[in-house]
């Protein structure tokens, strides 16, 4: 059996930093958290300089990747393609976002996530679907004329795709569905989470009674917090279900993520990447449906204006979300956790392990420097 010790650095298990500990791993999974071996480093010995050694990102929001986005040629390869670019950025497993979309494509990339996950693709939790059924006067970067409510035929699209899929995510507003339609599909496997919606405190409250589990980035594409009207971001504060929120430092003030953080109630905020095609690559910009995504000082704009999406990736979400909460200590464990055990824990994963470093737990790590700055990656054991 192959069996490595990784030292030298803090070990974060998805709940709590290990200070000085030392990480076994054997055959790509995890044995065990504890003391390091005294004396000199053994032969199969890992040694790391410092910083922390975490569990591998998860992110539930990623849109594109490595030049290409979601949605563009489905298939397997593209998929592959976004999980690759990620994996470089320390992010080892993600749901592909498809944002909005025709219903042609729509069942194209379900069809070619079944696909992926009768593969095993390494690091493919399965999809995320932002929309088509979302309110107009909430589209963001959406394209207008794709937004529609939800007729029967995407319910039961969406429910026989989430028999075959190991974890299928909706975004929708409510304005676009009826409380029974969450309810089926939530029956049907389907993670319901609320996003580009105008809507009230009170018919947000309605859809969580419905099954509604989350809200996509809380803040963005939602009515601002109101005293007198909370609207969709009061209820994502006040409600226990997850919110998702994009700390690039651009779609939410530091401060806001601050006061968030605070004033959430378990089971807490979670980080999203939000990144579109131009993540781990140089490039300057890319087309969304016909219109041109200009990347410019660290924000990705349409021409008139609009945010579309973030020029951002999990790793730096930790790293703003850290400086945000401004605590040496418990600040670190929670923007890892974060980025970590929470989005795990979403999408009913973390009791197999994702999101920590946990006995009998898959060795997804993540080396980060004292700074956040990535070190180095490992999937299974193996360093990508």
């Amino acid at each position: 059996m192959a069996e490595h010790i990784f030292i030298g650095a803090d070990v974060f298990d998805g709940a709590r930093l290990h200070r000085g500990a030392a990480l076994w791993v054997r055959d790509g999974r995890v044995l065990a958290i504890g003391e390091p071996p005294k004396g000199p480093a053994p032969a199969h010995a890992h040694v790391l300089s410092g910083g922390i050694l975490a569990p591998g990102l998860v992110d539930l929001q990623v849109n594109g990747g490595g030049g290409v986005m979601l949605g563009q040629s489905p298939g397997v390869a593209e998929i592959a393609c976004i999980i690759r670019a990620h994996g470089r950025l320390g992010t080892t497993s993600l749901l592909p976002t498809l944002i909005t979309d025709t219903p042609e494509v729509t069942g194209a990339v379900l069809a070619a996530g079944v696909q992926a996950a009768r593969q095993r693709l390494p690091g493919f939790l399965g999809l995320h679907l932002e929309g088509p059924h979302l309110d107009p006067a909430r589209k963001g970067a959406h394209a207008a004329d794709l937004i529609r409510p939800m007729q029967p035929q995407d319910l039961a699209m969406l429910c026989a795709a989430a028999a075959q899929l190991p974890v299928l995510m909706v975004t929708l507003a409510p304005e676009a569905v009826t409380p029974e339609q969450i309810t089926a599909l939530v029956a049907a496997g389907v993670i319901v989470s609320l996003g580009h919606s105008d809507c009230s405190f009170e018919t947000a409250q309605a859809a969580f009674g419905a099954g509604a589990r989350g809200v996509t980035h809380v803040f963005n594409a939602m009515a601002p917090l109101g005293h007198r009207a909370p609207g969709l971001a009061g209820a994502a504060l006040a409600a226990a279900v997850y919110a998702g929120v994009i700390a690039d430092g651009v779609h939410v003030a530091p401060a806001v993520l601050r006061i968030a953080a605070a004033a959430k109630r378990a089971p807490g905020l979670f980080l999203v990447s939000d990144a579109m095609a131009v993540a781990g690559t140089d490039l300057t910009g890319f087309d969304l449906g016909g219109r041109r995504i200009l990347r410019r000082g660290g924000q990705l704009r349409l021409a008139d204006g609009t945010l579309a999406g973030a020029d951002c990736d999990l790793r730096c979400a930790v790293a703003v979300m850290m400086t945000a909460l401004d605590d040496p200590e418990t600040g670190l464990e929670t923007a890892l956790a974060m980025a970590t055990a929470r989005p795990a824990a979403l999408i009913g994963q973390a009791a197999a392990g994702l999101g920590h470093l946990q006995p009998g737990g898959a060795a997804d790590m993540v080396h980060l420097g004292a700074d956040l700055s990535l070190k180095a990656v490992w999937r299974g054991g193996v360093l990508l």
